[in-house]
């Protein structure tokens, strides 16, 4: 595994900072952008004071904020260097967590600190491929035209087809296919 600083975390990684809300940015901090996000480097991360987060340039970086957050919202985040993880790599080391209740799909690495203590039992899928899927399922969620077609009610057949969507590298049609 790639090991990330602040001379290489801004190429094509992903990260989930999360939110810190009590920092003040020192005079000479580190780095400002273009886009005007401030960068404060330490030995164990990165603070990032911005109101953009997702996509970043060739980046993808979330922030975990508080239920408050509102998007072009001004928020610092903190990310330890160990948080960062390739995109544009052949890796599989994300797998996808689904919400039924909620109805989100939401892109997670197999590297968090829950990960560590247990034993990891997720599909895992190169970055490319989990949010390929995502996308997929976010449709279903939307979309009931598919399921008519079928004997089943809409909730059981949507969690059938996204379980075996998300445990697996077999395509979406063929899980329809199978469900039949």
């Amino acid at each position: 595994m790639k090991t990330y600083n602040k001379a290489n975390f801004f190429k094509h990684t992903f990260c989930e900072f999360q939110q810190i809300d009590n920092f003040e940015f020192p005079e000479n901090t580190n780095y400002k952008s273009k886009s005007e996000s401030i960068y404060f480097y330490t030995n164990e991360g990165v603070y990032r004071e911005s109101n953009h987060w997702g996509r970043v340039a060739n980046c993808r970086w979330k922030i975990a904020a508080n239920e408050n957050y509102k998007n072009q919202q001004i928020v610092i985040g903190f990310a330890k260097w160990t948080d960062f993880y390739p995109i544009n790599s052949s890796e599989k080391i994300f797998f996808i967590n689904v919400n039924f209740k909620e109805r989100t799909a939401k892109l997670q690495t197999k590297h968090t600190e829950k990960d560590k203590k247990e034993t990891f039992t997720n599909h895992l899928f190169t970055f490319s491929e989990a949010q390929k899927r995502i996308k997929q399922i976010t449709h279903l969620f939307k979309d009931d035209k598919w399921a008519k077609y079928y004997a089943v009610a809409i909730k059981d057949l949507r969690f059938d087809a996204i379980t075996a969507f998300i445990s697996s590298d077999i395509t979406l049609q063929q899980i329809k296919i199978n469900l039949k």
